[in-house]
């Protein structure tokens, strides 16, 4: 799966906002909705199996090799080895296309609600067999992202942080593997 624009299914801020506002998101228990590798830049593969390790986040992703510009050195920010988004969210994006939820570039789209009061930093959840980390580090919608979904759809994704609809970085903490359809709990 590649990256492309698809200009012609940009959806507006009221529709957004309407898509959103219908749907729920569970609290405590929720399920992973999709897997995606990026094994290069603008490259997608949605997984069946993925496993997680400390400090490398997702095997086969290229969070290591890509690096950051907001590290020093621009080595890979510890805090961003996972990007988990909200699947009502994407969902609401990309107006129930769910072949284009992988264009996000987040790893994980899972039924849960991932707001910073239900989800402060330093939250841990359990994801399949591994347990992983809530970071302070900001998932926000970039210019790739409007590029992708359209300008009302970066705005409202970044609209309401305490409602993270762009999801949240996270650390492995336990290694372990995950699945569509596994659970991920707040522990």
């Amino acid at each position: 799966m590649s990256d492309t624009a698809d200009t012609d299914r940009h959806l507006t801020g009221e529709q957004l906002d309407a898509g959103w506002a219908a749907s729920a998101r569970p609290r405590d228990v929720g399920t992973v909705e999709m897997i995606v590798r990026r094994p290069a830049e603008d490259e997608r593969e949605v997984l069946s199996e993925a496993q997680l390790v400390v400090g490398a986040g997702l095997v086969g992703d290229n969070y290591l090799a890509r690096g950051s510009m907001h590290t020093e050195d621009r080595s890979a920010h510890p805090e961003a080895q996972l990007n988990l988004m909200n699947a009502s969210a994407i969902d609401v994006v990309t107006g129930g296309d769910r072949s284009r939820w992988a264009q996000a570039g987040d790893q994980f789209f899972v039924d849960l609600d991932l707001s910073v009061d239900h989800l402060p930093v330093g939250t841990r959840l359990s994801i399949g067999s591994a347990v992983i980390e809530v970071s302070a580090k900001p998932h926000n919608g970039c210019a790739k992202f409007a590029r992708r979904f359209g300008q009302d759809a970066a705005r409202w994704v970044n609209r309401q942080k305490q409602e993270r609809r762009r999801g949240l970085n996270a650390m492995v903490v336990e290694p372990g593997i995950v699945h569509p359809g596994d659970q991920i709990r707040k522990l």
